[in-house]
């Protein structure tokens, strides 16, 4: 018989070709392969609130007044909150609900282990319930609940005291957790991507035609906040198409920053240069990835970067801070090559001389070696066992 593994998570797709990231989806459904796979995430509004995906049973849990049930599913819990402070009276029903969910899943369907994605709130809820009815769970950090959630280190070391394992998706990950406790053990195994999705071979000409791109093409894809340094690259531009006249940098993505980052490019007057996309499927982004010359995105923090993955298995040349995660992710001058913090010169200038510069073709063998999908959800499964 197989053994039941419950993924609690507050970020997984709320319908078909959602523009969610998909990395707690793919991995779990590799593991449903082996386990069987429930979900439990919370509910959204449109979402069904029980249904079977790829063979996995998916428990969408309440906890307000439907309407208003758009802390999670929309683009991660801490930017939500950034939106309107209206959102942070949601918090406690929010934990509630998770809390009453997860003890009913404990109490129904009995999992032989719970993976709990983000140490707050999840895997401080699972602690709670391993003290109340003795389930084991194991926690993975992707990073904004380290970086982006300062202060609560006491429910921190708590839920990470009590898990039977955790992992980080970074090595940068598991120094901060050694701040909060230097006692807790901790695996580095960053989340994973499908190496045959994300490939050069997706290569889309129609997609320079489309955006009338007719000289080197540059590419930005993640949420349009402060943290992605998104700012920087837009100050950075008009140096670039000073020496590159017919560039475009497309923008893909959504945020609390689009209308500024809107009303900045045309007080710079490159509104010409810089085309905001919005959100694109996840299963279009590849053909982005592989049209594109360059991948950027100056963060500010990281816990891992998966987007430089993605772009680098297509064939990006990769532009990026020495931030968080991203380190694991590019070898400097190898497949990219890191710029200074808060320096939109230095970025202009590393933009510049990136095109004329050849990746290696190594590169991609590392990423696979590193990232694919496969290898990562059995090295999941090993920990789960």
């Amino acid at each position: 018989m197989r053994k039941k593994l419950l993924v609690f998570t507050s970020t997984f797709p709320r319908w078909k070709n959602d523009t969610i990231p998909p990395f707690v989806y793919e991995l779990s459904k590799r593991l449903a392969k082996e386990f069987d796979v429930s979900v439990l995430t919370p509910n959204y509004p449109g979402a069904k609130k029980y249904e079977v995906i790829d063979g996995m049973k998916i428990h969408r849990f309440r906890y307000f007044f439907e309407k208003y049930e758009t802390l999670a599913g929309s683009g991660g819990i801490l930017p939500t909150l950034k939106k309107s402070k209206w959102n942070y009276f949601k918090i406690p029903f929010f934990m509630l609900g998770e809390f009453f969910a997860l003890k009913k899943q404990i109490k129904e369907n009995r999992p032989d282990v719970i993976h709990a994605h983000w140490i707050i709130p999840q895997g401080f809820i699972a602690a709670i319930c391993k003290k109340l009815y003795g389930a084991e769970y194991v926690v993975t950090s992707h990073g904004s609940d380290i970086m982006g959630l300062k202060g609560f280190t006491w429910m921190k070391r708590f839920a990470l005291s009590n898990a039977k394992k955790v992992t980080v998706v970074s090595k940068f990950l598991k120094e901060e957790i050694k701040k909060i406790d230097s006692g807790i053990r901790v695996e580095v195994i960053p989340m994973g991507v499908d190496t045959e999705l994300f490939n050069s071979i997706k290569r889309t000409p129609m997609i320079k035609r489309q955006y009338e791109v007719k000289g080197k093409l540059l590419l930005y894809v993640g949420r349009l906040a402060p943290e992605k340094g998104i700012d920087l690259l837009i100050d950075a531009m008009p140096e670039v198409v000073k020496e590159y006249p017919d560039i475009k940098l497309l923008v893909i993505g959504d945020g609390t920053l689009r209308e500024d980052l809107e009303g900045r490019v045309k007080e710079l007057k490159i509104d010409q240069n810089v085309i905001f996309v919005g959100w694109v499927d996840n299963r279009d982004l590849p053909k982005y990835y592989a049209t594109a010359d360059v991948f950027v995105c100056p963060s500010r923090r990281e816990g891992l970067g998966l987007t430089f993955v993605e772009a680098g298995l297509c064939g990006c040349w990769l532009i990026g801070t020495n931030e968080g995660g991203i380190s694991d992710v590019i070898q400097d001058k190898n497949n990219g090559v890191f710029v200074k913090k808060e320096d939109a010169k230095d970025l202009a200038r590393k933009l510049i001389v990136s095109f004329s510069m050849d990746q290696n073709k190594k590169s991609r063998d590392f990423l696979v070696e590193n990232f694919e999908l496969k290898n990562i959800s059995e090295r999941y499964a090993r920990v789960l066992r």
